[in-house]
């Protein structure tokens, strides 16, 4: 018996790409618009009332955006988006999709079956098509604002 661990059990694993899908500007205008607006509701019984109710309103929603924001991670062995996560082994074809054509990957080429982690306000999407013969997902769609760095991971590009 070897007194040596495993160098999986000792290192940590390190991510060949990791993205996460923040909202764009207009997201965080809006979370500030909808704070603001505790203190529109409670300004009438207070000034401080209002504020409170402003400063309250603005953590809860930040906490919620912050909390909900999705992570595309790739390592060596494991493609994580947002909340699924497959053995890269199951990885098979990757395509990026900008403009007219992510539209459509979005919506008429659309598969009913695949997973999506789709943000609106991120344009281009990256297509990953899952090889594993015990799951009905066909490929997973999801938004990414480097797309050409996600499949050059996926691809396992500029790896030892």
């Amino acid at each position: 018996m070897s007194s040596q661990s495993s160098p999986s059990a000792t290192s940590p694993v390190t991510a060949n790409y990791t993205e996460k899908l923040w909202p764009n500007f207009w997201g965080w205008v809006i979370v500030l618009g909808l704070s603001a607006a505790g203190i529109l509701i409670f300004i009438p019984i207070s000034p401080f009332a209002g504020f409170v109710a402003f400063g309250v309103l603005l953590v809860l929603q930040l906490v919620i955006l912050v909390a909900s924001t999705p992570t595309i991670t790739v390592t060596p062995d494991t493609l994580q988006v947002g909340r699924a996560q497959i053995d890269r082994k199951f990885v098979g074809d990757v395509s990026i999709h900008h403009g007219e054509d992510a539209t459509a990957q979005r919506g008429i080429k659309l598969n009913g079956l695949a997973y999506l982690c789709i943000r609106g306000w991120i344009k281009p999407v990256v297509k990953i098509e899952i090889t594993d013969p015990d799951d009905r997902t066909p490929y997973w769609l999801t938004s990414s604002r480097n797309p050409e760095y996600l499949a050059a991971a996926l691809r396992g590009v500029g790896q030892h």
